[in-house]
């Protein structure tokens, strides 16, 4: 492993940049993940929206380090230094690496953030390792079943506008106009997510969730609780669904002045929400 400091005095403990290598079943192939760490205190482990890193949530892991937290951010193979074999993974696989990063650092059962599309990792966790996780937050986070009489498709919403975010060879006001109508609130700026985009990242992803039957993640496993945390103004989720299935599990917050990006817009209503969600959960 290595490990890289960066200090900064207004944040309660450095925040390390370190890597982890493992072997990977079933083929063993060696993968490396990325990830950040910082604070002290019960852990949170942060993980990110498609195509997208941990660096999305600097402030929102700041504010959590502050608040009494240590914050862990894997980034996801294909993003940043993170690597390993990309074709034909599940969810599965991307969990299985978040384990990793967790078995490394020896945090026992902790809360899970799962943002957008890194809620399906996330629950796939919960699932696949419940002696990792105690709580999940799905923040922005479309389900993968629907309403009861709904027809749509599941991660059916704004599809064309999701893709075309992360598509680098689109002009820059195509891509702006798709950030403000798939991501972003009204009267925020989406050009804060330009940048940050991992095309290779974004395929793997998208085809991982394909592959991957939703009863596999869907309910985050048997027991745990679930802080769905609802954006105002998500375009792309479909809100309330959850709790209908899985009952008293599930509390609905919603973050007022918020679209499916939710962190660049409000990372202080998000990082309240997260540390309340987590004191409950860690003082149970």
């Amino acid at each position: 492993m290595s490990t890289e400091t960066q200090t900064n005095p207004a944040r309660t403990a450095p925040l390390q940049r370190k890597l982890i290598a493992y072997r990977s079943p079933p083929s063993g192939a060696e993968v490396q993940i990325e990830f950040s760490d910082e604070g002290r205190g019960p852990v949170i482990c942060i993980l990110p929206s498609l195509a997208r890193s941990g660096r999305d949530y600097d402030e929102v892991a700041a504010k959590l380090a502050a608040a009494g937290f240590r914050v862990l951010r894997p980034d996801p193979r294909g993003v940043g230094s993170s690597r390993g074999p990309m074709e034909n993974l599940a969810l599965h696989d991307f969990a299985r690496d978040v384990a990793a990063v967790l078995d490394h650092e020896a945090t026992g059962r902790i809360v899970v953030v799962g943002h957008a599309w890194g809620s399906q990792p996330a629950r796939t966790l919960a699932a696949d390792r419940p002696d990792l996780v105690r709580g999940i937050v799905m923040a922005a986070a479309s389900a993968g079943k629907l309403p009861p009489g709904s027809t749509e498709k599941p991660y059916s919403r704004l599809r064309d506008e999701i893709d075309g975010a992360g598509d680098l060879s689109l002009p820059i006001e195509r891509r702006l106009e798709c950030l403000r109508k798939a991501f972003f609130a009204p009267g925020h700026d989406p050009a804060v997510w330009l940048d940050g985009w991992y095309p290779a990242a974004h395929e793997a992803q998208g085809r991982a969730r394909e592959m991957t039957p939703v009863d596999d993640y869907f309910s985050g496993g048997d027991s745990v609780p679930i802080l769905d945390l609802q954006a105002e103004h998500d375009a792309v989720v479909i809100p309330n669904v959850m709790k209908p299935y899985l009952g008293d599990r599930v509390t609905v917050q919603v973050i007022r002045d918020a679209g499916h990006a939710m962190a660049p817009e409000q990372p202080q209503a998000m990082s309240d929400a997260i540390a309340v969600f987590a004191r409950a959960i860690y003082s149970a």
